[in-house]
């Protein structure tokens, strides 16, 4: 058992909380028991999963018969722990895994699906809960263009639930990403407050793909010209725009709902 917060094994784990330092190891934190077993349960294989039994508890013994053969199980006392902990309540297990980093040729898709795409949205909150919507609708991929965060910042994870894992998930450039969206046929739609024409007036039910743009700024003007239709969401209220992942889960919904009544 690890007791010392000295430690070099701790030491690295506290570098590996800046963004900086998990792109120079290639590697990402995951903490949580839910968050864990979900990466696990979508083939990833953590290297080292540290654990304070004190605050884990049995649920330390369950996730621990999940793991791989090679990944090692290093114990900690709960005050080294909790030195090392990101997040408030922690159920005491935390892993490290190098990412696994899909490609655009990777994804597979659907007859008719339905992507999401996220140009340099750059909160790690907003992209998890985008991440839980997506999940939640059955995308078939989050694609994010010009990034301004690391895709698995380990606070992009916990606002997911572990969403991150379930959905096709990769970064590229916004041409990489245009000619991707063609080849599959998609129908692009760039959401912007500029635009006259309330999203549900769009169909929906054909392979679509919904451009969300940065919390500060929007959509680039290259989105806007690539894009097939503008779409807004129309505001009866003083405010003039939804939070981008409360945008994007209006609009993905609705495209789901589309599809659904189209099937039946």
């Amino acid at each position: 058992m690890i007791t010392s917060k000295s430690n070099l094994r701790i030491k690295n784990l506290i570098r590996l909380q800046k963004s900086n330092e998990r792109r120079k190891q290639q590697r990402t934190l995951i903490e949580g028991y839910r968050e864990i077993e979900r990466a696990l349960i979508s083939g990833w294989k953590p290297e080292t999963l540290f654990v304070s039994a004190e605050i884990a508890g049995t649920r330390m013994e369950q996730l621990i018969r999940l793991l791989p053969d090679e990944c090692e199980t290093v114990f900690l006392s709960r005050e080294v722990f909790e030195h090392i902990a990101y997040r408030e309540g922690s159920d005491g297990i935390l892993a490290v895994c190098e990412p696994i980093q899909l490609s655009l040729d990777e994804i597979q898709t659907g007859l008719n699906p339905l992507i999401i795409v996220l140009e340099s949205v750059e909160k790690p909150g907003n992209m998890g809960a985008i991440l839980r919507t997506a999940d939640a609708v059955s995308a078939d991929a989050v694609i994010v263009c010009e990034p301004g965060t690391d895709l698995y910042n380990p606070n992009t994870i916990r606002a997911s639930l572990g969403c991150i894992f379930s959905v096709p998930f990769t970064s590229c450039s916004s041409e990489e990403a245009l000619r991707w969206l063609r080849s599959k046929q998609c129908r692009i739609y760039a959401t912007t407050p500029e635009s006259s024409t309330d999203y549900l007036d769009m169909d929906f039910t054909g392979p679509t793909a919904l451009v969300m743009g940065s919390e500060a700024t929007g959509l680039t003007d290259f989105w806007i010209k690539n894009a097939d239709k503008h779409i807004r969401i129309e505001m009866e209220g003083i405010a003039d725009s939804l939070n981008v992942s409360v945008a994007t889960a209006v609009i993905a919904f609705e495209s789901k709902r589309q599809k659904k009544v189209k099937n039946i």
